[in-house]
């Protein structure tokens, strides 16, 4: 049996490490890299933050694989097994502009389902964490929102770059925009699928194949709180599933719609 409630202490306690380095640069003069095109940057804050959480996932579980979107690290998650996936600083963009909403991810892996993730947002002062008893912010119990009209709905478009298809996430945007009542774009995906846990959105919604460690946590802590995650399709969704639909649960089948209607 999995001892999942220690995975849920460590996985927090690796994710706020990270985020104390990560915050250690946050609005300072760094320098800035790109990777696979020039919206993908890069930092040293990501390679140190990264460091660290593995450093603690390591003394914690010495055996024990981690996945990180940095260097160093394995970068894909394994069916089998225990796996911990990290993001250092979901939201880089954001961190280079000074921008707060950025996080420190950390999720554990078990033969493919996530057991314990903790989302940390520093410069917010927020902590997300889910496990078998839920999710909480700060340590407070929460939960999805009620809301049953989409067009009183808030939607969060998640998961777009420079090497994504543009005229996919534009037609993806006007059906969004039809459908519900208010939109957002974080640009952190973590974010988006954290406050779609805590009611603070009704929606997150992508149509393009995504990583581990951009979604895993996120789409946890919605299923932990209430809420509901499918593939575009509407089957249930896994880390490598095409596309991701997380929502409140009553509105989902409007989110469906609206991912569906792409081409």
């Amino acid at each position: 049996m999995v001892d999942a409630e220690r995975r849920v202490t460590v996985a927090r306690r690796a994710a706020n490490a990270g985020a104390n380095v990560a915050m250690e640069s946050f609005r300072t003069d760094i320098a800035v890299e790109t990777k696979a095109h020039e919206t993908d940057p890069v930092t040293r804050a990501d390679r140190d933050t990264q460091d660290r959480v593995a450093s603690v996932l390591e003394d914690a579980y010495p055996d024990e694989m981690v996945v990180g979107e940095e260097t160093g690290t394995r970068d894909t998650v394994p069916d089998r097994g225990v796996a911990w996936v990290v993001d250092p600083i979901d939201g880089t963009s954001n961190y280079i502009r000074g921008v707060r909403t950025w996080a420190t991810s950390v999720a554990c892996v078990v033969d493919g389902e996530c057991v314990a993730a903790a989302n940390v947002f520093p410069a917010l002062a927020d902590t997300y964490v889910a496990g078998p008893d839920g999710l909480t912010r700060n340590d407070t119990p929460v939960t999805v929102s009620t809301e049953t009209d989409p067009n009183a709905g808030v939607v969060s478009p998640t998961l777009w770059g420079g090497a994504s298809p543009r005229e996919e996430f534009i037609a993806a945007v006007e059906k969004a925009v039809e459908t519900f009542g208010d939109l957002r774009r974080s640009g952190c995906t973590q974010g988006a699928l954290s406050r779609v846990a805590s009611g603070g959105l009704d929606v997150a919604i992508s149509t393009v194949d995504h990583h581990p460690w951009d979604t895993i946590a996120g789409a946890f802590m919605v299923e932990r709180a209430g809420g509901t995650v499918t593939d575009i399709d509407g089957n249930q969704w896994r880390y490598d599933a095409p596309g991701l639909v997380a929502t409140n649960g009553k509105l989902h089948e409007a989110a469906l719609d609206v991912v569906q209607s792409v081409e």
